[in-house]
């Protein structure tokens, strides 16, 4: 019976904590018993010269007797370390509950119900005159916080059952024989269980899978990584895993698979992978052996069985990848393993491909999440585990490759054909390949397209996460970490290759420039989009040719140096995809608008008169927004690769911008508090607003299109813009006057208009 919110939230875990005490002082006093019955009764009767019956019925006697005093010694100490880590835990998420309940819930007028089994209901009472209308940032909050309290609940019933467990092989229900299982803590019992279920291999019921899934998820991310090294040790090692994650995979995805076992089987895609990626981290108190990572370079071209009699294998990197594709691995594990799969996908892009069963369906599902891929091509899966692991992947993309064996040892002294990885994939002459499982997908155009962008696209997530510092999915409200000189000098170099050459990732399905053909990077443009946005500051400097330690538009930590003549031509390719132009203009409005306020508001030894400043300020975003309007109208009437409504839609959940540029001022000026005193929650929602209505205004018709008019309400857009951004500086700030206010307005919109059309004009002046 799963424990209930009503049982965590009410349980006095106090008398929990006298039992612990009280084991405590047995386990004490049973190991001085112990001790005394080892050097005294069992000491002497090992020395006494015992004769007849005595040399036999006694001293066996006296022998079983010092071994029970010692079980029951051994006994009680695992009791008593079971309990109290079931207590400290318990009681950690007791206190998290409450926090949840009494705290978040009641600050945003949402009340939790029990539903039981397990489970809560969160939602927002009816309060007497109240429309009950929620905004869609409240009902975020309200799943959100309901999903949050649905897992502390969730990983309470895991540490009550393993407790119970635990306590029960203590035991043995033997009243006259102590020794049994004993346990040095709680995670010694929770390995000894995950193991247990995961030796049954697909003989595991749901349930059982569901278990251990639940065994995993909240033991992964301990910090000395204890729990995560005794699993993958207990698996048997690295063969053994792969062929326990490749019968997993398989019996989850078949076709006969239920959607409940497809579920599970995912999850345990995860979970195993999160958990891997702790137990192989060398910084950890408890890690795996660097043997782990040669053995499965070793391992990656060979095929893995795991029954009787089987056919057809996998190679091992199929297997691997599934797991890598989760997790945030470090990069002495991770690199080798990236380099050695790119180095074979070089030398034959159809190696890991041409190992899929031939005329049926492909059965063997290595990536049971479905995204980017079957899990056939490697290349596609180490892609996403870079884009998971930042420090790896920053290392992957600065530093020189090391080349590889095929059979992943080092090759000393050898050349690896290429001088960087960036290098490599932007590389006309770089294959990729289709990674899919659905039939027919030769004869389809339309899937043969869709699967030749997995690999692109998982590219682009590597790169995000290099430059970024954070998982390319990390969660939205995250803080900017500062850039590294490496990571800066990274964005400058992707930058000038796709300034450079924007055919890359220029995307053209059949529009009116015929002559055009796609690029075989295009997908990876929505991520160019998000590394664009966090270099925000970069970007602005390269449009008027600002120093790189201008006070005015800083960077975040290293200045990229991008080179203008490719800042154009980049911005004006990637902003034609709807996920980058929202990335792009949101960023560039908020930094726009904290610019703004730092001229109207912070301090300045300038003898250049406020409106010039201002008019200045806005100069550089509004630039961009030219760009970005003129790339839109291109997108949607030349390439008809996108809508209004898709351009629209997609700006929702590119918010997350806002927050993270205010965040990067209040790291730059330290102690000042942005947008004029006001709290960054409600600057933020206002600027959010703004942009959102800037975004939704930057529309064109065909008819404007063809009349050379690209951008007629995207500068109008502009011009509203710049003078939202000097009303919220100007919101808290009762020393200028309204004249002054007006020409600070105008100074604004004037700039605005002028530098939203030499940025279109920039764009379309460098080609479409």
């Amino acid at each position: 019976m799963a424990l209930t919110f009503t049982d965590l939230i009410e349980v006095d875990l106090g008398k929990l904590a006298t039992a612990v005490s009280d084991w405590k002082k047995a386990v004490e006093g049973l190991k001085k018993s112990a001790e005394s019955a080892r050097t005294g009764m069992q000491a002497k009767s090992d020395s006494a010269r015992w004769a007849g019956v005595n040399a036999t019925v006694t001293r066996e006697f006296v022998t079983k007797t010092a071994k029970e005093v010692s079980d029951l010694h051994a006994e009680a100490n695992s009791i008593y370390q079971v309990l109290d880590d079931g207590h400290t835990e318990l009681l950690s998420l007791q206190n998290q509950m409450k926090a949840a309940v009494q705290n978040d819930a009641v600050s945003q007028g949402i009340r939790v119900e029990d539903i039981g089994g397990g489970k809560v209901r969160c939602f927002f009472p009816h309060v007497r005159g109240d429309t009950d209308e929620r905004t869609q940032e409240q009902l975020d909050g309200r799943q959100a916080l309901e999903d949050r309290i649905n897992r502390i609940l969730a990983h309470a019933d895991e540490i009550d059952a393993s407790v119970a467990r635990a306590l029960a092989k203590s035991h043995g229900n033997d009243r006259h024989n102590a020794g049994h299982s004993t346990y040095e803590s709680l995670n010694d019992a929770e390995v000894e269980r995950a193991l247990e279920l995961a030796h049954k291999g697909k003989k595991m019921s749901d349930a059982e899978l569901r278990e251990l899934n639940e065994l995993l998820r909240f033991n992964s991310a301990e910090k000395d990584g204890e729990f995560a090294t005794e699993f993958y040790q207990g698996l048997g090692g690295p063969e053994k895993t792969l062929q326990f994650y490749a019968e997993m995979s398989i019996d989850g995805t078949d076709a006969g698979a239920t959607k409940t076992r497809l579920d599970e089987v995912r999850d345990l895609q995860k979970v195993m992978g999160y958990t891997l990626a702790n137990a192989t981290d060398p910084d950890h108190a408890h890690h795996l052996p660097d043997t782990w990572s040669a053995d499965f370079r070793r391992l990656g071209t060979q095929q893995i069985g795991w029954e009787k009699g089987q056919w057809n294998k996998p190679y091992g990197y199929q297997v691997l990848g599934g797991l890598l594709r989760y997790g945030d691995y470090d990069p002495r594990f991770i690199n080798p393993i990236a380099e050695h799969i790119t180095q074979l996908h070089k030398k034959d892009p159809y190696f890991f491909l041409s190992n899929k069963p031939a005329g049926s369906p492909d059965a063997y599902g290595f990536n049971p999440s479905g995204r980017l891929g079957s899990g056939n091509d490697p290349l596609n899966s180490v892609l996403e585990a870079l884009g998971h692991s930042p420090e790896a992947s920053q290392k992957f993309f600065t530093t020189p490759p090391t080349a590889y064996n095929e059979d992943g040892t080092v090759k000393k002294g050898g050349d690896p054909g290429f001088t960087s990885y960036l290098d490599l994939f932007t590389d006309k002459d770089f294959e990729w390949t289709i990674d899919t499982n659905a039939a027919n997908v030769l004869a389809d155009e339309d899937k043969t397209k869709a699967a030749l962008t997995f690999g692109p696209e998982a590219l682009g997530h590597a790169l995000e996460s290099a430059t970024t510092g954070r998982p390319y999915d990390s969660d939205a409200t995250a803080d900017a970490i500062k850039h590294t000189d490496a990571q800066a000098h990274l964005v400058s170099e992707i930058v000038d290759k796709f300034g450079g050459d924007p055919e890359l990732i220029r995307h053209n399905e059949n529009g009116d420039l015929e002559d055009e053909e796609s690029g075989p990077l295009y997908a990876l443009r929505g991520s160019l989009g998000d590394i664009t946005a966090e270099y925000m500051g970069d970007f602005q400097q390269a449009m008027y040719q600002e120093d790189s330690g201008s006070d005015l538009f800083p960077t975040f930590g290293s200045a990229a140096d991008l080179d203008p003549n490719h800042v154009a031509r980049f911005l004006g390719e990637v902003g034609q995809d709807p996920d980058a132009y929202s990335a792009i203009t949101t960023a560039q409005q908020a930094y726009t608008t904290d610019v703004v306020d730092h001229v109207i508001n912070g301090s300045s030894h300038s003898t250049a008169s406020m409106d010039g400043r201002v008019g200045a300020a806005v100069a550089p975003g509004s630039a961009i927004a030219g760009i970005m309007s003129d790339a839109r109208a291109h997108a949607i009437y030349h390439y008809h690769t996108a809508s209004d409504t898709e351009f629209n839609d997609a700006a929702a959940e590119k918010q997350k911008w806002v927050n993270r540029i205010l965040g990067m001022g209040i790291e730059k000026v330290g102690e000042r508090v942005p947008i004029a005193g006001a709290p960054l929650e409600w600057a933020s929602e206002d600027i959010q607003e703004s942009i959102m209505k800037s975004i939704e205004q930057d529309t064109t018709s065909e008819a404007e299109t063809e009349a050379g008019e690209e951008y007629t309400n995207g500068r109008t857009a502009a011009l509203d813009s710049a003078g939202a951004a000097v009303d919220h500086a100007l919101t808290k700030n009762n020393t200028i006057d309204p004249d002054t206010a007006d020409d600070l307005r105008r100074a604004a919109r004037t700039s605005a208009g002028h530098s939203h059309s030499d940025g279109a004009q920039w764009k379309s002046e460098s080609g479409h």
